[in-house]
Protein backbone atom coordinates (compact mmCIF):
# COMPACT_ATOMS: atom_id res chain seq x y z
CA UNK A 1 0.00 0.00 0.00
CA UNK A 2 1.03 3.13 -0.85
CA UNK A 3 -0.34 6.60 0.93
CA UNK A 4 -0.32 10.68 0.06
CA UNK A 5 -1.20 13.01 2.74
CA UNK A 6 -3.15 15.90 1.46
CA UNK A 7 -2.98 18.94 4.02
CA UNK A 8 -3.85 23.16 3.18
CA UNK A 9 -3.25 26.20 4.39
CA UNK A 10 -6.69 27.21 5.84
CA UNK A 11 -9.76 25.54 5.70
CA UNK A 12 -12.39 25.82 2.59
CA UNK A 13 -9.25 26.34 -0.03
CA UNK A 14 -10.55 23.44 -2.49
CA UNK A 15 -8.71 20.78 -0.80
CA UNK A 16 -11.04 18.34 -0.98
CA UNK A 17 -11.75 18.72 -4.86
CA UNK A 18 -8.04 18.12 -5.49
CA UNK A 19 -8.02 15.00 -3.10
CA UNK A 20 -10.83 14.00 -5.52
CA UNK A 21 -9.36 14.52 -9.01
CA UNK A 22 -6.31 12.75 -7.08
CA UNK A 23 -7.94 9.79 -6.09
CA UNK A 24 -9.16 9.38 -9.56
CA UNK A 25 -6.71 9.86 -11.13
CA UNK A 26 -4.48 7.39 -9.37
CA UNK A 27 -7.42 4.82 -8.74
CA UNK A 28 -7.05 5.52 -5.31
CA UNK A 29 -9.01 4.85 -1.94
CA UNK A 30 -9.72 8.00 0.21
CA UNK A 31 -10.10 8.50 3.90
CA UNK A 32 -11.10 11.78 6.19
CA UNK A 33 -9.75 10.88 9.82
CA UNK A 34 -12.08 13.72 11.37
CA UNK A 35 -14.97 14.95 9.50
CA UNK A 36 -16.61 17.84 11.32
CA UNK A 37 -19.93 19.63 10.24
CA UNK A 38 -23.01 16.86 8.91
CA UNK A 39 -25.23 19.81 7.66
CA UNK A 40 -23.95 19.47 4.15
CA UNK A 41 -22.00 16.48 2.20
CA UNK A 42 -19.23 15.10 3.91
CA UNK A 43 -16.00 15.27 2.31
CA UNK A 44 -16.22 11.66 1.80
CA UNK A 45 -19.58 11.98 0.20
CA UNK A 46 -18.06 14.64 -2.14
CA UNK A 47 -14.78 13.00 -2.94
CA UNK A 48 -16.67 9.45 -4.23
CA UNK A 49 -19.62 11.48 -6.20
CA UNK A 50 -16.77 13.36 -7.95
CA UNK A 51 -14.04 10.61 -8.34
CA UNK A 52 -16.12 7.67 -8.81
CA UNK A 53 -13.98 5.93 -6.04
CA UNK A 54 -14.64 4.17 -2.71
CA UNK A 55 -14.01 6.34 0.34
CA UNK A 56 -13.34 4.42 4.05
CA UNK A 57 -15.44 5.47 7.28
CA UNK A 58 -14.73 8.70 8.65
CA UNK A 59 -13.28 7.83 12.14
CA UNK A 60 -14.69 9.90 13.76
CA UNK A 61 -17.95 11.62 12.41
CA UNK A 62 -19.51 15.13 14.17
CA UNK A 63 -22.24 17.09 13.68
CA UNK A 64 -20.47 20.68 14.53
CA UNK A 65 -18.90 22.52 11.65
CA UNK A 66 -15.67 23.64 13.68
CA UNK A 67 -12.42 22.89 14.82
CA UNK A 68 -12.22 19.04 15.16
CA UNK A 69 -11.44 19.27 18.83
CA UNK A 70 -14.20 21.50 19.95
CA UNK A 71 -16.70 19.41 17.53
CA UNK A 72 -15.70 16.36 19.63
CA UNK A 73 -16.20 18.45 23.37
CA UNK A 74 -19.20 19.25 21.80
CA UNK A 75 -20.16 15.40 21.53
CA UNK A 76 -18.58 14.72 24.89
CA UNK A 77 -15.93 13.29 22.89
CA UNK A 78 -12.49 13.26 23.08
CA UNK A 79 -10.27 12.42 20.11
CA UNK A 80 -7.48 9.72 20.19
CA UNK A 81 -5.07 10.74 17.98
CA UNK A 82 -4.07 6.52 18.76
CA UNK A 83 -7.14 5.18 17.23
CA UNK A 84 -6.77 7.08 13.74
CA UNK A 85 -3.91 4.63 12.04
CA UNK A 86 -4.17 4.66 8.60
CA UNK A 87 -6.19 1.73 7.01
CA UNK A 88 -4.76 -0.83 5.05
CA UNK A 89 -6.06 -0.65 0.84
CA UNK A 90 -5.00 -2.04 -1.94
CA UNK A 91 -3.13 0.16 -4.09
CA UNK A 92 -2.96 4.02 -2.81
CA UNK A 93 -4.70 5.61 -0.20
CA UNK A 94 -5.14 9.42 -0.12
CA UNK A 95 -5.50 10.85 3.76
CA UNK A 96 -7.38 14.24 3.61
CA UNK A 97 -6.89 16.14 6.73
CA UNK A 98 -9.00 19.10 8.03
CA UNK A 99 -8.05 23.06 7.36
CA UNK A 100 -4.80 23.69 8.25
CA UNK A 101 -1.69 22.19 9.95
CA UNK A 102 -2.01 23.56 13.12
CA UNK A 103 -5.91 22.28 13.64
CA UNK A 104 -6.31 20.11 16.69
CA UNK A 105 -8.02 16.99 17.37
CA UNK A 106 -7.51 17.01 21.15
CA UNK A 107 -6.53 19.73 23.78
CA UNK A 108 -3.17 18.26 23.41
CA UNK A 109 -2.07 17.43 19.85
CA UNK A 110 -2.56 19.23 16.52
CA UNK A 111 -3.22 17.20 12.81
CA UNK A 112 0.47 18.05 11.95
CA UNK A 113 1.11 15.08 15.24
CA UNK A 114 -0.61 13.01 13.20
CA UNK A 115 1.11 13.45 9.97
CA UNK A 116 4.53 13.21 12.00
CA UNK A 117 3.36 9.97 13.09
CA UNK A 118 2.16 8.37 9.77
CA UNK A 119 5.93 8.89 8.10
CA UNK A 120 3.95 9.21 5.06
CA UNK A 121 4.56 12.25 1.77
CA UNK A 122 2.31 15.12 2.08
CA UNK A 123 1.12 17.28 -0.79
CA UNK A 124 0.19 21.06 0.81
CA UNK A 125 -2.71 22.56 -1.05
CA UNK A 126 -2.34 26.45 -1.30
CA UNK A 127 -4.84 29.29 -1.94
CA UNK A 128 -3.48 31.94 -5.09
CA UNK A 129 -5.06 34.51 -3.33
CA UNK A 130 -3.23 37.75 -1.47
CA UNK A 131 -1.53 36.19 1.88
CA UNK A 132 -0.69 32.95 0.48
CA UNK A 133 3.38 33.74 0.63
CA UNK A 134 2.96 33.84 4.49
CA UNK A 135 0.59 31.10 5.01
CA UNK A 136 2.14 28.73 2.75
CA UNK A 137 5.78 28.92 3.37
CA UNK A 138 4.45 28.93 7.39
CA UNK A 139 2.94 25.43 6.73
CA UNK A 140 6.00 24.04 4.91
CA UNK A 141 8.06 25.44 7.47
CA UNK A 142 6.15 23.45 10.05
CA UNK A 143 5.79 20.46 8.20
CA UNK A 144 9.99 20.01 7.78
CA UNK A 145 10.23 21.20 11.25
CA UNK A 146 8.02 17.83 12.17
CA UNK A 147 9.82 15.51 9.85
CA UNK A 148 7.36 15.35 7.15
CA UNK A 149 8.56 14.44 3.80
CA UNK A 150 6.78 17.16 1.35
CA UNK A 151 6.27 15.96 -1.79
CA UNK A 152 5.36 19.80 -3.17
CA UNK A 153 2.45 22.36 -3.14
CA UNK A 154 -0.50 22.18 -5.75
CA UNK A 155 -2.02 25.86 -5.88
CA UNK A 156 -6.02 26.34 -6.14
CA UNK A 157 -7.40 29.62 -8.01
CA UNK A 158 -6.49 32.16 -10.35
CA UNK A 159 -2.97 32.02 -11.86
CA UNK A 160 -0.39 34.44 -10.14
CA UNK A 161 3.03 32.73 -11.21
CA UNK A 162 5.15 35.34 -10.01
CA UNK A 163 3.37 34.39 -6.19
CA UNK A 164 3.65 30.68 -7.28
CA UNK A 165 7.38 30.86 -8.07
CA UNK A 166 8.51 33.31 -5.37
CA UNK A 167 6.91 30.20 -2.79
CA UNK A 168 8.67 27.71 -4.44
CA UNK A 169 12.16 29.49 -4.70
CA UNK A 170 11.88 30.18 -1.31
CA UNK A 171 10.58 26.73 0.02
CA UNK A 172 13.03 24.71 -2.40
CA UNK A 173 9.86 23.08 -2.96
CA UNK A 174 8.54 21.37 -6.04
CA UNK A 175 5.66 23.10 -7.80
CA UNK A 176 3.04 20.27 -8.46
CA UNK A 177 0.73 22.62 -10.84
CA UNK A 178 -2.14 24.43 -10.70
CA UNK A 179 -5.77 23.93 -10.16
CA UNK A 180 -8.46 26.25 -11.15
CA UNK A 181 -11.80 27.05 -9.87
CA UNK A 182 -13.46 24.41 -12.28
CA UNK A 183 -16.84 26.16 -13.77
CA UNK A 184 -18.97 22.98 -14.46
CA UNK A 185 -18.20 22.00 -10.61
CA UNK A 186 -20.54 25.23 -10.15
CA UNK A 187 -22.79 24.66 -12.76
CA UNK A 188 -23.38 21.13 -11.98
CA UNK A 189 -24.51 22.17 -8.42
CA UNK A 190 -27.44 23.90 -9.08
CA UNK A 191 -30.84 22.67 -9.35
CA UNK A 192 -31.33 23.04 -13.14
CA UNK A 193 -28.87 21.05 -15.92
CA UNK A 194 -28.89 22.02 -19.84
CA UNK A 195 -28.52 18.74 -21.04
CA UNK A 196 -29.54 15.07 -20.66
CA UNK A 197 -26.30 14.31 -19.35
CA UNK A 198 -26.25 13.03 -15.45
CA UNK A 199 -24.32 15.51 -13.48
CA UNK A 200 -22.37 13.35 -11.62
CA UNK A 201 -20.85 12.47 -14.56
CA UNK A 202 -20.16 16.17 -16.17
CA UNK A 203 -18.62 16.95 -12.75
CA UNK A 204 -16.45 13.51 -13.05
CA UNK A 205 -15.36 14.21 -16.74
CA UNK A 206 -14.42 18.74 -15.68
CA UNK A 207 -12.51 17.47 -13.04
CA UNK A 208 -10.49 14.35 -14.65
CA UNK A 209 -9.68 17.16 -17.76
CA UNK A 210 -8.97 19.81 -15.17
CA UNK A 211 -6.46 17.62 -13.18
CA UNK A 212 -4.93 15.74 -16.37
CA UNK A 213 -4.27 19.24 -18.21
CA UNK A 214 -3.03 21.09 -14.43
CA UNK A 215 -0.99 18.64 -12.30
CA UNK A 216 2.23 17.37 -12.49
CA UNK A 217 1.06 13.61 -11.63
CA UNK A 218 4.68 12.43 -12.81
CA UNK A 219 6.22 13.92 -9.60
CA UNK A 220 3.29 12.95 -7.66
CA UNK A 221 3.83 9.41 -9.03
CA UNK A 222 7.46 9.56 -8.07
CA UNK A 223 6.62 10.34 -4.49
CA UNK A 224 4.63 6.94 -4.38
CA UNK A 225 7.98 4.51 -5.62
Amino acid sequence: MSTLIVTGTDTGIGKTIFSAGLVQALDATYWKPVQSGLEEETDSQIVSRLSGRPALPEGYLLKLPASPHLSAEAEGVEIDPETLELPQVEGVLVAEGAGGLMVPLNRRELYLDLFARWDKPVILCARTQLGTINHTLLSLKALRDAGCAVVGVVFIGNPEPEVEETICQFAHVAHLGRLPYIEALRIASGSGSDSGTPQPRRESEALAEAFAENIHLDLIREALA
